[in-house]
């Protein structure tokens, strides 16, 4: 059982992810964040980003996705990103287990 909630409430960094599982070849990871990330992509895989709580911005080249909880989008593979949380914000990410999450 992997019990979400017990794991982001008891996170003080401003920055954390962590695996949960894995599911064939991807992995299920919590990320607690605030602020921004540094632009990236990743060559060879999708991303997926839902949001549990709080707000997520995730800018591309050619627009911005405002995720609000229980709302979720799919970072083409090859697309430069970045991701930005005004305040603390939880979400969990699917992706290719291989993925070096700070891009390529």
């Amino acid at each position: 059982m992997i019990d979400e909630k017990a794991l982001s409430t008891t996170c003080t960094h401003k920055w954390f992810n962590q695996t949960l599982c894995q599911v064939n070849g991807s992995v299920v990871r919590l990320g607690v964040v605030e602020g921004e990330y540094h632009w990236h992509k990743h060559d060879d895989d999708d991303e997926f980003f839902y949001v549990v709580e709080g707000e997520l911005f995730i800018d591309l080249e050619y627009r911005t996705i405002s995720l609000q909880p229980r709302q979720a989008f799919v970072v083409p593979k090859g697309i430069l990103h970045r991701t930005r949380a005004p305040k603390r914000t939880v979400m969990l990410m699917v992706e290719n287990a291989g993925i070096v999450p700070t891009g390529n």
